[in-house]
């Protein structure tokens, strides 16, 4: 019985147990069967290196209040966060790699960079 490669449907030569008949058609078949996992990781991605330049630019100095409109102003997105830290006192910040903010009174925002 020959084998057909799962690619271009060519005959594969070699072992019994070869599925592919190159390099090439093995990594362009995985590459379409991981294609939607791969887009939505790296439109996830996007998103959040998009959320850290925005804390980045309003952050110049390390530490700095600001207003909810100015962020939303530049489409920030609240709900792409990669961690949270919970203080003793019972204060959540939520953080996007090193850089984090705090939700206050008023709607103003303390933005920090972690160490």
């Amino acid at each position: 019985m020959i084998k057909k490669c799962l690619e271009c449907k060519e005959n594969i030569k070699g072992r019994s147990d070869k599925k592919f008949c190159s390099d090439y058609c093995r990594n362009t078949f995985n590459n379409k069967i991981n294609k939607e996992s791969k887009n939505l990781i790296r439109n996830t991605n996007n998103r959040l290196r998009k959320n850290h330049k925005i804390l980045s630019e309003l952050n110049t100095f390390g530490k700095t209040k600001i207003s909810k409109i100015k962020l939303f102003d530049k489409n920030f997105d609240f709900q792409l966060i990669t961690s949270t830290y919970t203080t003793k006192t019972g204060k959540t910040y939520f953080y996007v790699y090193d850089q984090g903010y705090l939700p206050l009174e008023n709607e103003i925002y303390l933005l920090i960079k972690r160490n």
